[in-house]
């Protein structure tokens, strides 16, 4: 048995735009609902959501039969969080508030073997389906997406020197977190924002490097695809569950009369 080309990777890598969804529920029967709907890539979040390694390994399992590939977002870019994510089959990673190149070097050892990193080897895991996988060893590092998020200006003025390291796969702006750091916290679709982020993902694109984000706005998520973007989710889970029930609330109020 070989291992599986991730499908994700290979469409970033030739400028093929992916619709995303990010899936904060920590939940493995609301990815499974999620997943049946066709979104190019899920993002399961381990950063801002209740969920652990067990809890991830469930979302994983669920979407494993579906279209959509599952990149995991570490707590932080921790060499053993990352080893273990990658045991349980985890096809690519987002690692947040990544600020120097060293740190984005850091990123890309803890996901591959020595000697080209420093990743621990396990004989028999989800990732090599129990060592029935034979070319696992050889390939993986190939196969699994690194995604770097910048979340400062800081990172943001270094986009490109991180972008060089290699292994890196595409780097990943986050709005909220850099409206935050220019004194606009709750306001990542302030023009300010965006006027600090597209020169800078512009330079990227330029330069071959896929860019990707999150909005939930999904207007402005289709025309950064238009854009040159080549990864953007769309909305959260979360924030689809929410508003579903208001809106559902909200029309029974308005259509019931009153007792």
């Amino acid at each position: 048995m070989n291992l599986p080309a991730n499908p994700f990777l290979a469409a970033i890598r030739v400028g093929q735009p992916q619709i995303g969804l990010w899936a904060s529920l920590a939940s493995n029967y609301a990815a499974e609902v999620v997943a049946g709907a066709g979104y190019d890539w899920l993002l399961v979040d381990m950063e801002h959501s209740p969920g652990d390694v067990m809890t991830t390994l469930g979302q994983l399992q669920a979407i494993a039969p579906y279209a959509s590939t599952a990149i995991v977002r570490t707590p932080w870019n921790d060499a053993v969080m990352v080893k273990r994510l990658l045991d349980i089959g985890a096809p690519g990673l987002l690692f947040p508030m990544v600020q120097t190149v060293d740190e984005a070097r850091a990123a890309v050892a803890a996901t591959r073997y020595p000697p080209d990193g420093i990743r621990g080897v396990a004989g028999s895991i989800r990732a090599n389906r129990f060592g029935r996988i034979t070319d696992y060893y050889a390939r993986v590092g190939d196969e699994t997406c690194v995604l770097i998020q910048l979340e400062t200006q800081v990172a943001i003025d270094r986009a490109a020197a991180i972008a060089s390291v290699k292994g890196v796969d595409g780097i990943f702006f986050g709005p909220a977190d850099i409206a935050a750091d220019m004194g606009l916290i709750g306001q990542p679709m302030h023009a300010d924002v965006w006027a600090r982020i597209i020169p800078a993902a512009r330079a990227l694109m330029d330069a071959g490097m896929p860019v990707g984000t999150l909005v939930t706005d999904p207007a402005f998520a289709a025309d950064l695809l238009n854009d040159g973007f080549t990864f953007v989710a769309c909305g959260t889970d979360t924030g689809l569950l929410a508003k579903g029930a208001d809106n559902l609330l909200a029309q029974m109020r308005k259509t019931t009369k009153e007792r």
